[in-house]
């Protein structure tokens, strides 16, 4: 036991941020209350904190354990963070359901933390009456013998929140099962050890239940929409053909190609790229297609991408641990066995390559009765704007595949990404990958050969809505819960760029002549810096800076400003040459890599900002700045998800159930439809991601409006028809 408020004396043990706690005792028991004020703060926290760090390095497998009651009507999605003597940070995130009280763990030594399985939650190892707290991001093993922190912490959050706690200790396995990782997938890609709400259980139910929703979908949009889903039954504006934006009475809009005022909501990531999963098998390599250097996609936006039939004899079990996840893969002979694809390369997993299976793809077939692509791939795509059409949205998101882009029935989002070989740079925290050195003409280049291939896909089409290149940046890293700026974090690409040799670096032989131009001379920047550089050259070859004054801050600001409008100068140039008529939409800024310098350029270039925002809700104390950016803004991604479906991983937002997922799924998009500067918001993603984790990444969230199946799901499909079919008017008469 650490903590059971008993008598007890804490000494600052239980630290509060944004928060008020009390020590209430009931039937002789007391526990610890506390309100977070999460209204008026963007991160509110309780956090257990000892006056000397704990030393747990010799507990053998063990958990820390709390008990939570939450007394309120609404679920809470806490983020867990476990922190040792270093300062690395050990992060999951937990759903505690409305009205209810329960115990909740974090596994901090065990056989599943030892384990890489290419899955970003694993299913439970632990056999235990608890609540597994499940895992998001950080270092699986942190220093046992130096914890200095466990935090429960709440981000962005648009409603006060409260719980009771009690009992903070360490606790035990009541045993292990040794075979949690197999047997995990069945024929259908579901959960095999779980039963749930929608499971399939046969062929002829999947069918059955798919043509019960065939009866009931619509092919035309909802009574009072336009063609492209805009408002007719709204103001009547000018019609220029195509989509356009437009401030009407002080509130940012879309305009449809007839005039009409349109808002999009609507569903990202409709496509069969991110369906498929790693199996564990793989290919002699002489078999495999490599990259070209030209290449326009990348490898996880690339389809299926299966290895030639001379590959196949060759194939081996490359992990036994990830082949033994599944109860059945077809042959490759096997009509099903269509359904396997490739991937060259991965950005984290088991194994760094190898052989993929989309049990979504399979499903499909399936149900339609047809392994012929030409069949159900149009059946597929005739069922999902039919459905678009008779839930009310408005148009696709982000990452829709082409092949629906000339179907001219439901507006879209064109995308496409800049690669090549040209140089990088890094913000000292790039996420998904290096930057590029938008100062290399070949990025210019690559630029405009990405333009070009979109150009070609939508042919000038107007039901095109616009057009998003690139996503999630690491452009810097703000901290919306403080005032203090962390200098290294903001300003990590011109900070990096300035270690570099500018005879190297076209992007650092632009920040010397910058610097050149500001101050003259080396003496004058050096005195300005407080620095002691020897030469302009010494300067050119690479200079580092860890000592920060409020002169160099403002160089390092003035630095990302000219890196950052290089970027979006030269990617608006590039759409606008090929795609004249349409949108550009920016580069989709996650809230966690953004800063206020990139924000600016953005929006000298960009036509609608983008921003993606995983939270709970649009919380005011985070978009502080879309009133002085002024700029039409739409959210990129966001979604919730549940485990009550099976899956093993809610999403990055968690909900408590399926009916859960829909009260918040309301809640987000009326705090989206009241502020004045969103003209849009898109939920990621259409399906459910694969159980056993996207091939890319690992991803295996219950995030999709359908389930790997293929089924919807009925909750959030009510609360999406709810939002849509009084849409316009509750956005333009708020």
């Amino acid at each position: 036991m650490l903590y059971d408020f008993e008598g007890q004396e804490l000494d600052n043990a239980i630290q509060l941020e944004g928060a008020n706690g009390e020590l209430i005792t009931e039937d002789g028991n007391t526990r610890y209350f506390i309100e977070f004020d999460t209204i008026n703060n963007y991160k509110s926290s309780v956090k257990f904190k000892p006056k000397q760090n704990w030393d747990w390095s010799d507990e053998g497998q063990f958990a820390f354990a709390l008990d939570i009651e939450n007394p309120i009507d609404r679920s809470i999605h806490f983020y867990v963070t476990a922190t040792d003597a270093s300062g690395k940070t050990h992060n999951r995130s937990l759903s505690i359901p409305e009205n209810s009280s329960g115990t909740y763990y974090l596994e901090l030594e065990g056989p599943d933390l030892d384990t890489e399985t290419g899955i970003r939650n694993n299913p439970e190892s632990w056999i235990s009456d608890y609540t597994a707290i499940i895992w998001r991001w950080g270092v699986k093993k942190i220093d046992l013998a130096n914890v200095a922190s466990i935090e429960f912490k709440l981000l962005g959050v648009p409603e006060t929140k409260q719980i009771i706690i009690d009992n903070a200790r360490i606790i035990k396995p009541d045993d292990i099962d040794e075979n949690y990782l197999v047997g995990l997938v069945d024929e259908f890609g579901q959960n095999a050890k779980r039963d749930f709400v929608g499971k399939v259980e046969s062929l002829e139910e999947l069918i059955a239940v798919s043509e019960k929703e065939q009866n009931h979908l619509r092919k035309t949009p909802l009574e009072g929409r336009s063609k492209y889903n805009g408002w007719a039954e709204g103001p009547k504006l000018k019609a220029t053909g195509y989509f356009r934006t437009e401030k009407v009475d002080g509130k940012w809009w879309m305009v449809d190609p007839e005039g009409y005022l349109f808002f999009s909501n609507g569903i990202a990531n409709v496509r069969m790229a991110n369906t498929s999963t790693i199996t564990g098998y793989d290919f002699d390599s002489q078999f495999i297609k490599q990259r070209d250097p030209n290449d326009k996609t990348p490898e996880d936006s690339i389809g299926l991408n299966r290895v030639p039939d001379a590959a196949i004899p060759s194939r081996y079990v490359s992990s036994q641990l990830r082949a033994k996840m599944f109860e059945w893969l077809p042959d490759y002979d096997e009509e099903l066995g269509q359904h396997y694809g490739y991937r060259r390369s991965v950005f984290m997993g088991a194994i760094d390559k190898g052989e993929t299976y989309s049990f979504y793809q399979a499903n499909l077939a399936r149900k339609y009765k047809s392994n012929d692509p030409k069949v159900f791939m149009e059946k597929w795509r005739t069922t999902t704007v039919d459905r678009m059409l008779t839930w009310g949205f408005t148009s696709f998101g982000n990452w829709v595949d082409p092949s629906y882009y000339q179907l001219n029935r439901f507006p879209y989002f064109a995308n496409g990404w800049i690669i090549g070989d040209f140089k990088t740079l890094s913000s000292g925290n790039d996420l998904w990958s290096a930057l590029p050195d938008v100062f290399d003409p070949v990025f210019e280049e690559r630029a405009l050969a990405t333009a070009k291939q979109i150009g070609i896909e939508v042919q000038n089409n107007p039901w095109c809505v616009g057009v998003f290149v690139d996503n999630e940046k690491s452009w810097g890293m703000e901290n919306p819960s403080s005032d203090k700026i962390n200098v290294a974090a903001v300003y990590g690409i011109p900070i990096n760029t300035l270690t570099l040799d500018a005879s190297k670096s076209p992007a650092k032989a632009v920040y010397v002549d910058v610097l050149r131009k500001k101050y003259g001379t080396i003496e004058k920047l050096n005195a300005s810096w407080e620095q002691e550089n020897a030469s302009w050259e010494a300067l050119a070859k690479g200079v580092k800076v860890t000592e920060f004054n409020d002169a160099l801050v403002e160089d390092l600001s003035n630095l990302l400003t000219v890196y950052a409008e290089q970027y979006f100068r030269v990617v608006r140039n590039a759409v606008k040459k090929y795609l004249p008529n349409h949108m550009y939409m920016g580069a989709r800024f996650a809230d966690w890599g953004m800063t206020d310098e990139v924000r600016r350029a953005a929006a000298k270039y960009a036509d609608v900002m983008s921003y993606n925002y995983y939270k709970e809700g649009i919380s005011d104390n985070f978009w502080h700045f879309l009133k002085d950016l002024d700029k039409p803004s739409v959210i990129g991604e966001w979604h919730n998800g549940s485990t009550d479906s099976g899956m093993l991983n809610a999403g990055l937002i968690h909900a408590s159930s399926q009916q859960d997922r829909a009260k918040r799924y309301k809640q987000y998009m009326e705090g989206v439809l009241e502020r004045p500067y969103f003209v849009g918001a898109h939920w990621f993603q259409y399906n459910d991601g694969p159980l056993t984790g996207r091939a890319y990444d690992g991803e295996n969230y219950n995030v999709g409006f359908v389930s790997g199946t293929d089924i919807p799901y009925a909750p959030l499909v009510e609360a999406a028809k709810e939002v849509n079919n009084s849409l316009y008017e509750k956005r333009y008469k708020n």
